[in-house]
């Protein structure tokens, strides 16, 4: 495992909602922690729910408050853009540099795609270009994922994103799809990393489950890494 050069911070991302991105999040800093680095997560902003945030506050055993792993909340299940428009970018990089100085590697969760509106005038996208991090691309290893994966890694390179790395996330019920999806992915983005996670289980997203399967992939993640 390379974790010398690892960057400050990692940004998990997705192709869109719902594709894995919190799961992948909880493994990252559960077998970052397990292999003693100083590591924390945060996922800035929640919709509709925060059960995403406390799976990450519980794999830090204490070391931080809901508000800090969560600072930014809004109770309807829409892109926190749309739910409210009065948090500057500004504000978000401020409580992400307070974490970031408080730990040797911040994992840090993004919501939805790269697109998805998370101020009045900024995305996802725009805060993954303001900080100097590694990106994880995750999505669901069903039909359609070949096209929004690549159109997300192209977009991260667009915006100038050189440390681009994919996760394919397996689903409980895969299509015939998923045999091939991740060998076209890497056919045709060759020079970006594309990794397989196998569907996990229901219990995959409780802590409970996150450690037993950081022992499970603990080659995969360090790989990853």
């Amino acid at each position: 495992m390379r974790t010398g050069r690892l960057k400050k911070i990692i940004f998990v991302t997705g192709t869109d909602t719902g594709v894995g991105k919190t799961v992948l999040t909880a493994l990252l800093v559960a077998f970052l922690r397990r292999r003693g680095r100083a590591a924390l997560a945060m996922k800035p902003f929640c919709s509709g729910s925060r059960r995403d945030a406390r799976l990450l506050r519980g794999l830090q055993k204490g070391c931080l408050t809901l508000d800090e792993v969560n600072p930014f909340y809004f109770d309807k299940p829409l892109a926190p853009g749309a739910a409210a428009r009065n948090v500057p970018l500004g504000a978000v990089l401020g409580k992400i540099s307070d974490l970031a100085r408080r730990c040797e590697i911040l994992v840090v969760e993004g919501v939805g795609g790269l697109f998805a509106p998370l101020g009045g005038n900024y995305a996802v996208r725009d805060l993954i270009r303001s900080l100097d991090c590694k990106v994880i691309v995750v999505s669901a290893n069903r039909l359609g994922t070949i096209n929004h994966t690549l159109l997300t890694v192209e977009a991260l390179q667009v915006a100038g994103q050189k440390d681009v790395t994919i996760v394919v996330m397996g689903v409980k019920k895969p299509d015939i799809s998923a045999e091939s999806n991740a060998r076209m992915i890497r056919k045709m983005a060759p020079r970006t990393p594309v990794f397989e996670v196998p569907y996990l289980g229901f219990g995959a997203s409780n802590g409970g489950g996150v450690k037993n399967n950081v022992i499970f992939l603990k080659k995969t993640l360090a790989r990853l890494l």
